[in-house]
């Protein structure tokens, strides 16, 4: 029996109210939530990152308090999205499945004792979580002899991802995700390991991971050299917090990342990225990265690129991005009616992007000159007509200067199928650095941020290639050291794609 009462009437009432203004604080987290990501734009949204961040935060922890009463929304409003919530997914095909036949109790029919025959099944499935384990790979040699001459026969011991090293090539790559992908420092790692029996050292796993950069150095000169043979780039930067030696703080470094990805124009060419690391932002590092780089180069208004643009050999495109953004950054804390028209008018130009994303080149040009180049040329007066009505120390006016200012690289896109509308690809590289980033606090000196931009580079690949980036290093890292340097390109991501497609040996799970 039980000893619970039942709830006072009035108690009831406080309760219900409670869990109606639950309901409805989620269903406007949710709303809050949907439209931040809708404005989510470069590297200015780490700000907007982190107050997701906080937002989805509390949306959880409504959801789990809900979930631990056992109660569901008491609200109309509430209960209408939940029949509106679209039906759940099957579980994927490609996991693999463990079945329980469960068989009844008695062998005989519990009503009379007969004997009992079947007649079909019932199958439901349960996702379930295997915690991953750590496995001992023995490699057995035996020795053979001649029983004429006495020689002795053996085969040669399998090679190792790092000479005379425990680690197999599923545990670096396991390592080097966990650090660069996921964002666990290794101290993290290394307790997690120990708490599952495994006592491995941070200074160990630093040795493994540069070791592993020093491995995987060659194929990611062979990445670089792919993206910058392109014809055009995507280019930004982001800073880097460096330890510096003996002056118990940090020091300001730079992460540049390059894009190559003409997917959106219709090319089939393998997309890529590749970061390079500087101590500083001096406009000479990305003049020295793009040295024998011929063609458009699509980056913000930073100082350093504008010397590249000299020669005649890149040609600029701006970001209608960043336009955007100085414009939404007024309108959110002004409500400007003059800035809510300067975004309507850009949206128009994003609308006409959105219709012709993924054609080709050719058809992309006709489109924008048809579409967007009206609403380009009443746009650059509406500039111009306001501009004249502002004070020229407003913020208002400021962003407008800003793109007029770059009005003919800003425009270029229309002309060239290939160029893009804005930077976006380029930024969104960057985000899994600012992620990063707030893990890590700092980077341990210059060189390891330069083994940061390394496995970066092929991280990032991976992903735009619709890769594992755990899977394709643990393939790369069991097979680069005894292939040969001069045909590396063939272990980049698309390369091994379809290797990677069927399971890999159990050796190179360890």
């Amino acid at each position: 029996m039980s000893c619970a009462t039942a709830p006072a009437p009035d108690e009831l009432a406080v309760l219900r109210a409670r869990v109606s203004e639950q309901a409805a604080e989620i269903a406007h987290l949710k709303l809050v939530i949907a439209k931040l990501r809708r404005m989510q734009f470069g590297r200015s949204s780490e700000q907007m990152d982190q107050m997701l961040g906080q937002l989805e935060l509390s949306l959880e922890e409504l959801e789990t308090q809900r979930a631990e009463r056992g109660e569901g929304p008491l609200d109309d409003t509430a209960q209408d999205e939940r029949k509106k919530a679209p039906p759940r997914k099957p579980l994927p095909e490609h996991l693999p499945r463990d079945t329980h036949e469960h068989l009844p109790a008695q062998c005989e029919c519990p009503r009379c004792g007969g004997q009992i025959t079947k007649l079909g099944e019932t199958v439901s499935e349960m996702l379930e979580y295997v915690p991953a384990s750590f496995r001992v790979i023995r490699h057995v040699r035996p020795k053979f002899a001649c029983t004429q001459c006495d020689t002795i026969v053996q085969a040669p011991a399998p090679s190792r991802p790092i000479a005379r090293g425990l680690a197999g090539a599923g545990l670096l790559a396991h390592v080097l995700v966990a650090k660069y992908c996921d964002h666990l420092p290794l101290y993290r790692q290394s307790g997690i390991y120990a708490r599952e029996g495994v006592e491995i050292e941070r200074s160990t796993l630093a040795d493994w991971v540069g070791q592993c950069s020093a491995l995987l150095r060659p194929l990611v000169e062979a990445l670089r050299k792919h993206v910058l043979s392109a014809t055009k780039l995507h280019a930004d930067d982001t800073p880097v917090p460096v330890l510096s030696p003996g002056a118990g703080k940090t020091r300001t470094g730079r992460l540049w990342t390059y894009v190559r990805d003409d997917r959106p124009a219709g090319d089939e060419t393998p997309p890529a990225v590749w970061f390079a690391y500087s101590p500083n932002r001096r406009g000479e590092h990305p003049q020295r990265h793009l040295a024998h780089f011929k063609g458009v180069l699509q980056a913000d208004a930073f100082a350093g690129f504008a010397p590249l643009y000299l020669g005649g050999t890149i040609q600029e495109a701006a970001c209608w991005a960043h336009v955007r953004r100085k414009f939404y950054d007024l309108h959110k804390a002004q409500a400007s009616p003059l800035a809510a028209e300067a975004l309507k008018q850009i949206g128009a130009l994003y609308a006409v992007e959105a219709s012709i994303r993924g054609k080709p080149p050719e058809l992309r040009r006709a489109e924008r000159l048809a579409r967007a180049g009206p609403v380009l040329v009443a746009l650059r007066a509406w500039l111009d007509t306001t501009l004249k009505q502002l004070s020229q120390k407003s913020a208002l006016a400021e962003a407008i200067r800003y793109a007029l200012a770059r009005w003919a690289a800003l425009t270029r896109y229309t002309t060239d199928g290939h160029i893009e509308i804005d930077n976006n690809a380029a930024e969104r590289a960057l985000r899994t650095v600012a992620l990063g980033r707030k893990n890590f606090l700092f980077a341990g000196s210059d060189a390891g941020g330069e083994r940061a931009a390394a496995i970066y580079s092929l991280i990032g690949t991976a992903k735009l290639n619709g890769l594992d980036p755990e899977a394709y290093l643990r393939h790369v890292i069991g097979r680069i050291a005894e292939h040969p340097v001069n045909r590396v390109a063939e272990l980049l991501p698309w390369k091994v794609a379809g290797e990677l497609a069927s399971p890999e040996p159990q050796s190179a799970a360890a």
